[in-house]
């Protein structure tokens, strides 16, 4: 019982097709009660595997009769058996047959258990019941349903005190269970149209992966290029143009005059022609 997927591959065979499966689940025969008492003994006492697979093997179109139950969440019923068969396998295990009960009445709260999970997980994009109260509005809102349209107050009012749920909590699911998913990025229709995807209204224009990729590569590149032409400057050059350029405090013609002992008028003529040469290099 600990290797689930094992047991999930014998409850499965090789049936290529959902129609197949239920054929052959169908003609597995039942268990007598003595019959279920005993494996089910073998299996609480002896972990008995084999009984465990037989218990589990003579109950599957039990499971396939729930799941079709929940055909109408839209919902792959081939799915939907897949998650009562875990549920079955879980009950299997649990099943104390000194009870005195039989393990279908046992395994039902499972079955339906696994598959409630799948449905609630699978049937929109985002979770529509998170609490108990939601959970139990989410699977008997519909079939409370005399009509189509919203409920009116007394409907509200009778379906809240027969679920033991607030009556703002219906409303909420009803609106919940009324929505639908809408896709990120459908293709726009035409002008009849009413609803525009996320995708076209959410586009940053301003933002071009490959462009910024571009600006970037340039940047580098440009950067590269100021450096190596730099080298080619003596030092007192590079030095000048550093301080004047390049520099996070910029200083003035006259503050390099006074460093290197000369005019602001020389400077100036130092970094004239440093410029058309870091020109030249970088051409």
């Amino acid at each position: 019982m600990t290797k689930s997927s094992e047991l999930m591959t014998l409850t499965l065979g090789a049936s290529s097709s959902f129609e197949a499966y239920t054929q052959t689940v169908s003609s597995i025969p039942m268990l007598s009660a003595e019959e279920e008492k005993g494996l089910a003994e073998r299996l609480h006492q002896h972990g008995d595997l084999e009984a465990a697979r037989q218990l589990i093997m003579s109950h599957l179109r039990f499971v396939v009769h729930i799941a079709r139950s929940y055909s109408g969440y839209g919902l792959p019923v081939s799915d939907l058996v897949q998650e009562g068969n875990i549920g079955l396998m879980k009950a299997v295990k649990r099943f104390d047959p000194s009870v005195g009960v039989r393990l279908v009445s046992f395994a039902v709260h499972w079955i339906k258990a696994e598959i409630h999970e799948y449905v609630l997980k699978n049937w929109r994009i985002v979770k529509i019941a998170t609490t108990k109260a939601q959970r139990k509005l989410f699977f008997n809102l519909r079939k409370s349903k005399k009509h189509l349209g919203w409920f009116s107050q007394d409907e509200v009012k009778h379906v809240a005190e027969s679920l033991g749920v607030a009556e703002h909590e219906v409303r909420e699911m009803e609106s919940r269970m009324s929505n639908y998913d809408m896709p990120f990025d459908a293709p726009e229709g035409d002008d009849d149209q009413a609803y525009t995807a996320p995708a076209y209204y959410l586009e940053d224009k301003s933002s071009d992966l490959a462009s910024q990729v571009q600006d970037q590569q340039s940047g580098d590149m440009a950067h590269d290029q100021l450096h190596a032409a730099l080298r080619t400057l003596d030092e007192r050059s590079q030095d000048i143009i550093q301080a004047r350029w390049l520099a996070q405090s910029k200083m003035t013609l006259q503050e390099l005059a006074e460093r290197y002992q000369v005019s602001a008028e020389r400077v100036r003529q130092l970094e004239k022609n440093a410029m058309k040469k870091l020109q030249a290099a970088m051409s």
